[in-house]
Formats: C-alpha cells, structure tokens, sequence
C-alpha cells in the first residue's frame, strides 16, 4: 500500500458519493460500491487558528475507499482500490493511499 496524498478531480453523485475521477491525465470510473468513513486529522499542522464551532469540518475528514477501472481500456486491466479524502471546507479531492498499486511478482515453482 502507498500512502501520499495528490490532487484528482472527482464527480459525484448529489449524495457525494464518487462516480469517476481524474488522474494523471487518466479517466476512472467506480466500479464497486464504495465506502466511506471520517478520519481526526492534525489540523493544527495545517490551519493558524480553530474558529469557533468549526468542529467537525476542521477535526474530521471524509474518506472514500473506491475501487476504479480505467475507462476506455481493456477489460483486462485490473482495478485499482484508492483512499480518496474530501475536504468538507473547499470540497477539494487528494488520493491518499493506493491500495494494489504493485502486486508481487511470483516466481515459478521448481519441477
């Protein structure tokens, strides 16, 4: 699993669950049902000050684990599993974690 944190476009359902997203310069579709739950973040690293009541957004992110396909490519291709994370404040997308990303390579058996 890689863990990271880069900038997708993501389009949605009106619920805000994701539909399809963007990455370098490929297309993806969402191929299973995905899920969701909130992370704490270490806010403090990232904003100057908490205003007040501003709770939720501010301590908490939403994550969506999404298994993709590329669009456009062969059936053949394998899927990909990926933390995406949503900032409640702006609505900004980051891929967080890529999930099989890299298989391992297996190695014949000997006869």
């Amino acid at each position: 699993m890689g863990m990271f944190s880069e900038s997708v476009e993501v389009a949605c359902m009106p619920s805000g669950q994701p539909l399809r997203l963007a990455w370098k310069g490929r297309h993806y579709t969402v191929c299973a049902e995905p899920v969701r739950w909130y992370e704490r973040r270490q806010w403090w690293t990232e904003e100057t000050r908490a205003p007040l009541g501003s709770g939720p957004g501010l301590v908490d992110h939403e994550i969506w684990r999404v298994e993709v396909r590329a669009v456009g490519e062969d059936v053949a291709e394998p899927t990909l599993t990926l933390d995406l994370s949503r900032h409640i404040g702006s609505g900004r997308w980051r891929l967080v974690r890529i999930h099989d990303a890299l298989h391992p390579l297996r190695r014949a058996e000997p006869a």
